[in-house]
């Protein structure tokens, strides 16, 4: 991801595939929307807060939860009661990478280093986090499903070729499983995932997502922008992966709730948003994450857990 080209593509740029929009451009979509992304604002301290578990949950469980097509419709929670349950924490990344000269300040919080990311995921593993999966989440929402305890979901956007070579290994050491929300025009291209290592990331139990063809901001499809940006990448990764595609990340984490019936209609089941307020209709919807700043240490990385969750 190349941190000097923050913008959309323009619509003759849709045709040429020639320029690679970003989700880190997130602060400036949002800027555009009155829509400001929270980062979190927890900052080092010498005292460390308190890891929460969600739910009751207490019971360890696996990454082999079943599917939402499992959970008949009568047994799944209304919204109100979806909402009432304590947050799961949800990390976001982007580029696991160190820091360059042309590096912008805010670009930054979406370039965690190497070893600060490596620091993180130890920093989660010593704490007795426990990945979980989609599905898993889905069950606790809808059903209150037990989870493990110190339950964490780590997600990955923008199909970066860095979170294959860097992210995964890490995660690998610690047996721990993540979602990566794959932009499809990318696949392929330099600095980004190949479809085999998207493949080779859903044989190992990884889920992979959806996060549309090119990176356009949800709230301003209109259209056969759902056919080009919803439907015909979700085909494309459930013909990659063998598996149904049946949960979302909104580019820059806008959405609006037109965009939510769209959503259904295509397939999934539920959807990524970053530190908004959920929809009180449809909070499977607007499933809260925070993006892992590349400034955050380990102990900020903590604290803003339990103080977003």
């Amino acid at each position: 991801m190349n941190f000097t080209h923050y913008s959309l593509l323009a619509a003759t740029a849709l045709a040429t595939l020639s320029i690679l929009p970003a989700c880190n451009d997130a602060k400036t979509a949002a800027a555009s929307e009155n829509k400001a992304v929270t980062l979190g604002t927890a900052t080092d301290s010498a005292e460390t807060a308190t890891i929460t578990t969600a739910g009751t949950a207490t019971a360890a469980t696996t990454n082999n939860a079943g599917s939402p097509a499992t959970i008949p419709a009568t047994e799944r929670a209304d919204a109100a009661t979806i909402t009432a349950r304590p947050q799961v924490p949800i990390l976001c990344y982007h580029q696991i990478r160190d820091w360059r000269p042309r590096d912008s300040k805010g670009a930054k919080d979406y370039i965690v280093p190497v070893e600060q990311f490596k620091a993180q995921i130890k920093m989660l593993a010593d704490s007795g986090y426990h990945t979980i999966l989609p599905d898993q989440l889905y069950a606790y929402l809808t059903t209150g499903a037990a989870l493990p305890s110190k339950p964490v979901m780590l997600t990955f956007d923008d199909t970066d070729l860095d979170q294959f070579t860097i992210a995964k290994p890490t995660l690998d050491k610690y047996g721990y499983k993540a979602v990566y929300f794959i932009m499809t025009v990318s696949l392929g291209r330099p600095n980004y995932m190949s479809k085999a290592q998207v493949k080779q990331l859903s044989d190992e139990g990884n889920i992979i997502g959806s996060h549309t063809w090119d990176h356009h901001n949800v709230k301003k499809y209109q259209g056969q922008d759902w056919v080009t940006q919803i439907e015909k990448p979700t085909k494309q990764l459930e013909e990659i992966t063998g598996k149904k595609i049946n949960y979302f990340a909104y580019p820059f984490g806008l959405w609006n709730p037109e965009a939510i019936p769209e959503l259904k209609k295509r397939g999934m089941d539920a959807a990524f948003i970053l530190a908004e307020k959920r929809d009180q209709q449809d909070p499977l919807y607007t499933i809260r994450r925070i993006i892992a700043s590349g400034y955050w240490s380990p102990r900020t990385l903590h604290n803003s857990m339990v103080n977003s969750f």
